[in-house]
């Protein structure tokens, strides 16, 4: 099953400090974050079991770093997951400073 085949809903709950992956009315995943000033640190990314391997970890990690860019914000990558999908995608790479790429490997 692609992430193309699927209906994956991403929105923001400033609440509770994550996005929401959902899938119908199911939560199928979350990435938690705590907003900054000048930038938002991604500290946790979950994607529950039953929705592992259905593309809602990557749908949610270009959905956040698409939205700090669109909000001018830097990303502080604490949770790997960010952190690894950052690696991957060096698009996003210019989102994340100098000096805490180093600390994160980016």
């Amino acid at each position: 099953m692609t992430t193309e085949s699927l209906d994956i809903q991403i929105a923001d709950n400033p609440a509770q400090h994550r996005y929401e992956a959902m899938l119908g009315s199911e939560l199928a995943g979350f990435c938690e974050y705590n907003l900054l000033t000048e930038a938002i640190m991604f500290t946790h990314t979950e994607v529950l079991p039953a929705f592992e391997g259905k593309g809602v970890g990557s749908a949610l990690a270009k959905h956040v770093l698409d939205r700090a860019r669109s909000d001018g914000k830097h990303v502080i990558p604490v949770c790997q997951f960010i952190a690894a999908y950052i690696r991957k995608h060096r698009e996003y790479a210019d989102l994340v400073r100098v000096d805490v790429q180093r600390a994160f490997k980016i």
